[in-house]
């Protein structure tokens, strides 16, 4: 099954730099340097404060390659095809989480979560790990497992929350504190460790680096002598970035090829990791088009275009890749939204607002109060009430689900 993907060409561009008026504010480069550090450019625009002109300025950033109709134009029938197809693939994974031995079950687990897949079995997983953590508490420091084995078992419980000692590895150690010869042979278990030493705790800081060295170093010599395929490109795109560092749905795109070259491949497993990339994505698709309609009803990017970065898609993305999984669209559009007003301020802020018309948005944003936007430029005002009007909705819409009154502290997070 082949995953979906739509890729669309973006309008060319074009920008004509402004030279700067003012000599004082002129940088080495020409351009005039902002409150920042960021250069920027003269905009010729003015608002009438007095009877004086004020002179703008402008970073010249450039329009949203995103319009809004290309984006409400965006459908699939994913979501539809996977409630159909994707609960028969379940209930077999759900099958294997119960029957396979200890070992193959912590690796399907470990699959499962890399594939992104892994939230439709979250009381499963829960089960196992829990049994293992109950069976084991008492003699951590007395395993005789493998190298591979034992550090699985340590990821996949520190990574759900469980409490492991590290003293859990002290069998791969000598009486030196050196890592034994004989775990030169175990590239799997050294990559396996590897990935745990990026779960530390507070003082635990010289055991990871010890972790961390002596697997980063193996991993580095034997990366490119290693006759496993799949095994060198995992352990090389480990060592690019480690995996708790990427982005999990771009994690789960890129495994879902790799995976799918593995020699035990489970084919039950990877059908269903792209039913649900795809399902997911659809879903992603609609969430991005209500942020789209929220942020456009709005009107900033059309009103403060002249200074302001209209980055509505790119603040939509960070609140996807923070937040993934299906259920939790609302957060994700209106993620979306907060994290494009939050740019749009620090453009107000930091390169077009003069000293006495930010001192007063600042009291009104302090004050919470639209009667203290009576003074500001037209500007300010369409900011300040879309800002404010955004917040109620929100706050109306959890209290209204939840009985919780949370606009104290959105409040308290604009301040």
């Amino acid at each position: 099954m082949a995953l979906y993907c739509q890729v669309t060409s973006s309008p060319s561009l074009t920008f004509k730099r402004l030279p700067p008026l003012n000599s004082s504010l002129v940088g080495s480069s020409g351009n005039i340097v902002g409150r920042a550090g960021r250069s920027v450019l003269k905009c010729i625009a003015t608002t009438e404060m007095s009877d004086e002109t004020i002179v703008r300025r402008s970073a010249n950033y450039q329009p949203s390659i995103w319009p809004h109709d290309f984006a409400q134009s965006l459908a699939s029938n994913y979501v539809v095809y996977f409630c159909c197809q994707g609960e028969p693939f379940k209930e077999e994974v759900r099958l294997m989480l119960n029957s396979v031995d200890p070992l193959h079950r912590l690796e399907l687990i470990d699959d499962l979560e890399r594939l992104g897949v892994s939230y439709h079995f979250q009381e499963e997983i829960k089960r196992i790990l829990n049994k293992i953590h109950n069976n084991n508490s008492s003699n951590y420091n007395k395993r005789k497992e493998s190298l591979h084995v034992v550090a699985l078992e340590f990821r996949l419980l520190r990574q759900h929350g469980y409490d492991i000692p590290t003293e859990i590895f002290e069998n791969f150690r000598d009486e030196k504190g050196n890592f034994k010869p004989c775990l030169k042979d175990d590239c799997k278990g050294i990559l396996s460790m590897y990935e745990a030493a990026f779960l530390l705790k507070e003082g635990e800081n010289s055991i990871f680096d010890d972790f961390r060295n002596f697997t980063t170093s193996y991993l580095n010599e034997n990366v490119k002598e290693n006759k496993d395929q799949y095994l060198s490109t995992v352990v090389s795109h480990e060592l690019e970035l480690p995996r708790y560092w990427r982005m999990p749905r771009l994690e789960a795109r890129w495994f879902i090829d790799v995976y799918e070259t593995r020699p035990d491949m489970n084919s039950i497993v990877l059908e269903l990791a792209k039913l649900d990339f795809n399902m997911v994505q659809a879903t992603h698709q609609e969430d991005m088009k209500s942020a789209s309609r929220k942020w456009k009803k709005m009107g900033l990017g059309d009103q403060l275009s002249s200074f302001a970065r209209d980055s509505w898609m790119m603040s939509f993305f960070r609140a996807a890749g923070m937040t993934s999984e299906p259920l939790y669209g609302y957060c994700r559009s209106m993620s979306g939204v907060v994290n494009a007003l939050i740019t749009t301020m620090d453009d107000v802020y930091d390169v077009y607002g003069t000293v006495d018309e930010l001192e007063l948005l600042t009291e009104a944003v302090e004050r919470w109060d639209v009667n203290k936007i009576d003074k500001v430029p037209h500007y300010m005002k369409i900011f300040f009430l879309a800002l404010y009007n955004f917040d109620n909705e929100l706050g109306f819409d959890v209290f209204k689900e939840h009985a919780i009154d949370i606009i104290p502290y959105l409040k308290k997070s604009v301040n």
